[in-house]
């Protein structure tokens, strides 16, 4: 019994972990308002190492259409324009010699239902990563049954897995469902 609340306890964090991706990977979709987490897939060659720009500069938003970036040290500007550019996330940055000041440019409709297919994409993965979690506990089931766990224990257990994915799996068309609102707002 202590096996199977194991991997009922365990299925459900992978599963949560799959929407908490999902959430990360939703701040990174753009609905137009210009927000720091549109730079956190931005990574900084600093010392050697990729560094997320986040931990080389400061990054704020001074109104709903620009985002600026104040590197710790100006010989960091070049660098961090470039990784801009490399991370093909839409943006223009503009170099002042002092910061990077990027124009949030308002979204167009095509634009718009290229985010929607994004955010998509993005939630077909974490139910994929739902899909997967289930699997590798209806596995882990089917052992403990092979060792000799009751067949009722098992079936019982693979319903509670089954249940816990329809939950999962309708969080994350909710969420989708709400950006997808998000990002055809004008």
């Amino acid at each position: 019994m202590e096996e199977i609340e194991f991997i009922l306890d365990s299925t459900e964090e992978s599963m949560l972990g799959s929407i908490a991706h999902l959430e990360k990977e939703f701040l990174n979709i753009r609905a137009g308002k210009a927000s720091p987490q549109m730079l956190g897939s931005v990574f900084v060659e600093y010392y050697g190492s990729q560094t997320p720009l986040s931990q080389v500069s400061n990054v704020n938003v001074p109104d709903a259409r620009t985002i600026t970036i104040q590197p710790y040290e100006k010989s960091m500007l070049q660098t961090i324009e470039k990784a801009i550019m490399i991370a093909n996330i839409g943006f223009n940055p503009m170099n002042n010699g002092d910061m990077i000041i990027i124009n949030v440019p308002a979204l167009t409709e095509e634009r718009r239902r290229d985010l929607v297919k994004q955010a998509k994409a993005e939630a077909e993965d974490a139910k994929i990563g739902i899909r997967n979690a289930r699997k590798d506990a209806n596995t882990d089931i089917k052992k403990l049954e092979k060792e000799g766990t009751s067949e009722d224990i098992c079936k019982s257990a693979e319903e509670d897995v089954q249940k816990l994915t329809d939950t999962f799996i309708r969080k994350v068309d909710e969420h989708l469902a709400a950006k997808e609102a998000e990002i055809m707002k004008v």
